[in-house]
């Protein structure tokens, strides 16, 4: 440990995110400070982006139902931060509820708001919301409609009351092109590259049934490919990789393996669908697609993810590990200070005097880079 601060180093590579669900071990008020608390640490160590899902009814999914309300009181405590949500479950939505949300969010930000949707989500949860599992997709397009229809400026018809149509108010200039749609397929991955819309990839995703051995990136890989085939002439990629990545102090991470095993085994045993008694904690970690170590061990794995040179965003979370804020909060300053310049990811502005930072690689320490080409190179 010292004191010396560690100042990261711009780059043109991906842009580096931070992403939450809310599931620290505490009541929900005392979640949304933590939250809070871990965005305005990411803004103030250089993240360019900060991200929050969407769960209902279950505090052991995720802590948020309401995304855009949780963000409306984050923009007021940062300044320079994008806030985005990953995701809104949008078959659950009323697409001109969400547009008029939004862009009173992306007012109130000054411009900084993200809207990241998807159609999954826990099949329980449809019923209550007046749809199905079954019916997500259809729900999903009508709903999407309606919102790019409104966030464009475009009028929206309904029924014959209002024959010319109904216009959002507040208008959102530019907020129809920050849209990104979550996918784990080829096919979704091409609709979101037809539409314009920005691309988000999951921190791990089932593997295919003829091939369950297959490493996170060989799954993602062609998703990335066939997004960048479907798009338009002259519309930039946006594409963003989440991935789970707790960075620790030397001396803290026994502790944080200890706590981790019990957790990864039951998600590996949902994600592989069989028994991982037998696996070691280093298994478990592969098997979940999960970055824990210290910065050099968190720098190694992520050098050999191939799908982080081709992305214009990455964002990091901590789950499935159960990480407390306080492990949260110094995994956000390692990742800025330390990993993210020794893998090229662009860190906006440096750290802040007096912050605790570890002696780990270090910006210094060289670069294997994802390369100053990462964003401009997707296609």
């Amino acid at each position: 440990m010292t004191d010396t601060i560690t100042t990261p180093t711009p780059t043109t590579g991906p842009r580096l995110g931070f992403f939450t669900r809310l599931l620290e071990d505490a009541p929900a008020e005392q979640r949304y400070r933590f939250a809070l608390e871990q965005i305005e640490t990411a803004e103030r160590f250089g993240f360019a982006t900060a991200w929050v899902a969407q769960h209902h009814f279950s505090a052991t999914e995720g802590g948020l139902p309401s995304p855009l309300v949780f963000l409306s009181h984050a923009a007021a405590r940062t300044s320079r931060i994008r806030l985005g949500t990953a995701i809104i479950t949008l078959p659950m939505e009323n697409g001109v509820r969400v547009a008029e949300d939004a862009a009173v969010v992306d007012a109130l930000s000054g411009g900084r708001l993200e809207i990241g949707l998807g159609s999954g989500g826990n099949p329980k949860s449809f019923p209550a919301f007046g749809t199905t599992f079954d019916d997500r997709r259809t729900v999903f397009a009508d709903n999407l409609a309606a919102l790019r229809t409104l966030l464009g400026g475009k009028a929206l018809i309904a029924g014959d009351v209002q024959p010319e149509g109904y216009r959002l108010y507040p208008q959102a200039p530019g907020l129809a092109d920050r849209l990104w749609q979550a996918t784990f397929s080829a096919v979704g991955a091409g609709a979101a590259g037809t539409a314009g819309d920005g691309l988000m990839l999951s921190r791990t995703q089932p593997r295919p049934a003829e091939n369950t051995s297959a490493t996170l990136d060989e799954v993602q890989l062609p998703v990335i490919d066939t997004y960048l085939s479907a798009l338009p002439d002259g519309v930039e990629p946006r594409i963003l990789a989440s991935r789970t990545a707790v960075v620790a102090d030397a001396e803290d991470l026994p502790r944080l393996r200890e706590l981790t095993e019990p957790a990864l085994r039951a998600e590996a045993n949902r994600l592989v669908g069989y028994d991982t008694s037998g696996l070691s904690l280093d298994e478990l970690l592969i098997a979940t697609d999960t970055h824990l170590g210290t910065p050099e061990q968190v720098i190694e794995s992520l050098a050999a993810d191939r799908v982080l040179p081709r992305v214009s965003d990455v964002s990091f979370q901590v789950h499935s590990v159960p990480a407390t804020n306080e492990h949260t909060l110094r995994s956000i300053e390692l990742l800025a200070t330390e990993v993210a310049p020794a893998l090229g990811l662009k860190v906006e502005g440096g750290a802040v005097a007096g912050a605790r930072v570890g002696s780990g690689a270090g910006a210094g320490g060289g670069s294997v880079g994802l390369g100053a080409a990462a964003a401009g190179s997707a296609r």
